[in-house]
């Protein structure tokens, strides 16, 4: 008797799946901490949103994961976060202190690597209604203060949808797809971490 052979799922829904839980308890925590809620509480997310980009900045730019991703060196949004972070006034020593943790963030690997660039290319999505409530209630914009929030030219879904083609066309094994589940579930540590040391601060017992 034959067995049937089981297609693994694309590594974007593979991933997708394994942090989902993770993802919406962190979403629920950012939104929770009220970061739209005053200019002062917006630079705090600004903080955590730079300790990101400096932790994910050199992925962007290594030969064996462009190679594995086409145009990914276009992608990165580090100079426009530390152009948000200058509208905001954020000092240069706190600049320099959220480059150090970032840049000591991660050294996972290609694999692990593969996974942090999945969980920051998906917060792209997510970042369409972040800039609506910065523009909203903060007057923000494209051109001040909310740089790193704007959608690429060609579309944010475009946008996401040629980076999940692009993982999605990758052969990796078990143990490999794994590995990179690893790599995201670090970077959502990683973020949680930033959102409870920069933006928790003395808030109401119930912003949990």
């Amino acid at each position: 008797m034959t067995q049937a052979v089981t297609t693994p799922l694309p590594l974007s829904t593979y991933l997708k799946e394994q942090t989902a839980s993770t993802h919406e308890s962190l979403d629920r925590r950012i939104m929770a901490l009220a970061p739209f809620s005053s200019r002062e509480r917006f630079a705090c997310f600004l903080r955590m949103q730079l300790r990101l980009h400096h932790a994910t900045a050199p992925l962007y730019q290594n030969p064996a994961l462009q190679t594995l991703l086409p145009g990914l060196a276009d992608r990165s949004r580090l100079q426009a976060i530390i152009l948000d972070c200058a509208d905001f006034n954020i000092t240069a020593e706190q600049q320099e202190a959220d480059r150090r943790v970032g840049s000591a963030a991660q050294d996972a690997g290609t694999l692990g690597a593969i996974g942090w660039l999945y969980t920051h290319e998906g917060s792209t999505l997510g970042a369409a209604f972040l800039l609506k409530h910065a523009r909203e209630q903060l007057g923000l914009s494209e051109t001040f203060g909310a740089r790193h929030l704007v959608g690429h030219s060609d579309g944010r879904g475009l946008h996401w949808r040629q980076f999940k083609q692009a993982l999605d066309a990758l052969t990796l094994s078990p143990a490999e797809r794994d590995h990179a589940v690893v790599g995201a579930r670090d970077a959502f540590a990683f973020v949680r971490a930033s959102v409870e040391e920069l933006m928790a601060g003395k808030q109401p017992a119930a912003a949990s």
